[in-house]
């Protein structure tokens, strides 16, 4: 069939309750699965870093100081505050992956632009989207934060209590977490791709497991890096409870003066943020891949 008559053939249309549209909603499905897994995985494994990592950017201590705080917290709260993550991590990452596909596919559907153009507005709406679950990392900044101990019994303590303040109160925090999310699935998305391809070929399973460890790996620490300080302020900000709401800007120029204008002293926590980043995005992303093989 030459080129002319394949213009003219008519697209097929997927209705509703075909085959062909509850096989689309399987594939999209699996999307969000995958990503659920991945994370529940990821945190389990990760909690108790990312925990050290949290106390350096709140307080910009050094990581000795940070895993004796965790030392002198004993055991018993070594996991305390992981059900935020856990409930938040696993949605997020679902929504992250399933979403980036769904509108993906639509996007590509319904509009002429350049699919480069076409995938970067569908990961910053994924990560736009994924904002909704701000509450959750509000209430793990809380119960992390030593000094909300005797304040906060659990999870469900947390939210009950900042009701008093206010809907608005889940949300502080909100402006870093949309400046963070938008742009670091951008990249996300759009470097996987490539940089899988520069690594050795692989041949077997576990080749593919290993280069989907390390290119999520690489991308997650060079993300984290780039993104770090916008995560310290929005710890500042989430770690407070009621009283007025600062920007982003203020919250930034106070702890800048805190720690005496250096930008390594802005950037304390990050060397631990980086190989957690490395160990945690791997996981996320081999895992995510493995699955997606799987089901």
């Amino acid at each position: 069939m030459d080129s002319e008559a394949q213009q003219k053939r008519p697209k097929e249309l997927v209705l509703p309750g075909s085959p062909g549209q509850r096989l689309a909603g399987m594939a999209s499905a699996k999307h969000y699965m995958c990503g659920f897994c991945a994370a529940f995985t990821n945190i389990a494994v990760t909690f108790p870093i990312q925990k050290a990592l949290f106390r350096q950017q709140l307080y910009g201590v050094r990581t000795r100081d940070a895993v004796r705080q965790l030392q002198r917290d004993g055991l018993r709260n070594l996991y305390r505050g992981i059900l935020p993550p856990l409930m938040q991590k696993t949605t997020t990452l679902a929504l992250m992956f399933g979403l980036y596909e769904d509108f993906s596919s639509l996007l590509l559907r319904h509009t002429s632009a350049p699919e480069l153009l076409t995938r970067s507005m569908a990961a910053v709406l994924a990560g736009t989207t994924e904002a909704i679950l701000t509450p959750f990392e509000r209430i793990q900044t809380l119960l992390q934060d030593y000094k909300h101990h005797n304040r906060f019994n659990n999870t469900f303590h947390a939210f009950r209590e900042l009701q008093h303040y206010g809907f608005r109160e889940y949300y502080r925090g909100l402006v870093p977490i949309l400046l963070r999310n938008g742009p670091s699935n951008v990249l996300f998305f759009g470097l996987r791709g490539p940089i899988k391809e520069c690594l050795p070929h692989a041949n077997t399973n576990s080749a593919h497991l290993i280069n989907d460890f390390i290119c999520g790996g690489l991308l997650g620490a060079m993300l984290g890096f780039l993104f770090y300080p916008v995560n310290v302020v929005k710890a500042r900000m989430q770690s407070k409870v009621g009283g007025d709401f600062q920007s982003f800007r203020v919250v930034f120029l106070t702890i800048w003066r805190e720690r005496e204008g250096k930008v390594t002293h802005l950037f304390r926590g990050a060397h631990l943020n980086y190989h957690r980043s490395i160990l945690s995005w791997g996981i996320i992303n081999a895992t995510y891949e493995l699955l997606l093989k799987l089901l």
